[in-house]
């Protein structure tokens, strides 16, 4: 009887665990012993945690999938489809695609073949172009069509060899809907504006972008690029969104949890502050018609390996020039996502629910929802996104209880 497979789960050189592969498609997912003693340990997953503060060490069998950890690390859609196509491997199976891009995952994990030992110390971007006929081997969870690049916006960005390595998204134009890329930059600039820390972007054209696939080259003017908060001069940093966070696999990213929830979370794992911010984010993507701020949308990183705080912003998009939807992904409280019920009334719900004082979620809320006002009317002609959807979120803000307060 062959030996099962294992796969190494490594945070930097500390191993974490092992993925065993096991008959009829199953697997399962077992800590490191010396990773479970070790009280310095980096964090893998909050989600590993019991209600009593400590590590679950009792191993889960799969069916198919990884454990949801792991298995948001992937890419949905049609990333993942081009993925699976290039490196001949079936989409809906998580660990043959897990085990391709398991060197280049968001956050720190390295995931490989345990006979292969831990990761280099010190990565070297790759200089070579990424050649048509490469299976790419990098991960980047979400649905649209982006790719890593080396190199930087001044001087040029290039995709690599497989597609590994890079500090930088390219974000690439949709093929349903109109200008994405330029709307994204809109809003990131525009969040930015109002005091929000975002993920740092702009655009390039895609001619400009050296070894994007032939396939993708004719597929719009711009793209969008964004920095990478994952990846530093001094190495990976690890993080987790939030699905990760609360053990939901990808497709479950509107479901089971709401703002309240994460507000409370939040103040217990990073403090009130980091609440605070949260609620500003939920309050501009209510203002600008961000329908799709989801469980996966929404970052920890432990830049230390252990603390966790909430990360820049990243995937502002005003969908409303896509959809007309006044609902927002998640509900604020009491399962309500109608943008036109979300008041003060609300948010002192919302408050309630969470266990937050009162006064610290109105407080910010009413001061960002002044900003958004004040700044959109200042910015709003010098966004590189179309009049239309300009005028769609004139009429958003209007519906927006907690802006129309201030118009």
């Amino acid at each position: 009887m062959n030996k099962p497979r294992q796969f190494a789960v490594w945070i930097g050189q500390t191993l974490v665990g092992s993925i065993i592969e096991l008959p009829n498609d199953q697997n399962l997912f077992a800590f490191n012993d010396h990773y479970v003693g070790d009280p310095q340990r980096p964090v893998l997953s909050l989600s590993f945690f019991g209600e009593d503060g400590q590590l679950e060490r009792h191993p889960v069998i799969h069916q198919g999938r990884v454990a949801p950890f792991f298995s948001n690390l992937l890419p949905e859609g049609r990333l993942r489809e081009y993925l699976a196509q290039q490196a001949g491997v079936k989409k809906m199976r998580d660990l043959p695609l897990l085990q391709m891009v398991g060197d280049d995952l968001p956050g720190a994990v390295v995931i490989r073949p345990e006979q292969d030992g831990p990761p280099d110390v010190d990565e070297e971007e790759q200089t070579q172009p990424l050649d048509d006929r490469q299976p790419l081997r990098f991960s980047l969870a979400g649905v649209q069509m982006k790719f890593l690049a080396i190199g930087s916006p001044e001087q040029g960005l290039t995709i690599p060899a497989g597609g590994q390595g890079g500090h930088w998204i390219v974000k690439l134009p949709g093929e349903q809907y109109r200008m994405i890329p330029e709307n994204e930059h809109s809003m990131l600039t525009f969040a930015r504006a109002v005091g929000i820390e975002t993920a740092d972007s702009g655009l390039v054209a895609l001619t400009e972008i050296e070894g994007l696939p032939s396939v993708f080259q004719g597929s719009g003017a711009n793209a969008l690029w964004v920095k990478r908060f994952d990846r530093t001069k001094h190495g990976r940093v690890h993080m987790e969104d939030f699905n990760q966070l609360y053990g939901q696999y990808p497709e479950d990213k509107y479901e089971h949890y709401s703002y309240m929830n994460m507000a409370r979370d939040l103040t217990r794992i990073a403090g009130l502050a980091a609440a605070q911010e949260l609620v500003k984010r939920i309050v501009f993507n209510a203002a600008i018609g961000n329908a799709d701020m989801h469980l996966k949308n929404w970052t920890l990183l432990y830049p230390d390996g252990r603390t966790p705080q909430l990360s820049p912003a990243y995937d502002f998009v005003s969908t409303i020039s896509y959809i007309d939807d006044k609902i927002m992904a998640l509900s604020v409280a009491r399962k309500i996502k109608d943008v036109g019920k979300f008041d003060e009334s609300l948010l002192m719900r919302f408050a309630d629910r969470a266990a937050l004082p009162t006064g610290a979620v109105l407080a910010p809320a009413l001061q960002i929802s002044q900003s958004i006002v004040e700044v959109w009317r200042r910015i709003r002609a010098d966004l590189v996104m179309e009049e239309r959807a300009k005028d769609l979120i004139d009429e958003r803000m209007k519906y927006f209880p907690l802006t129309r307060m201030f118009l």
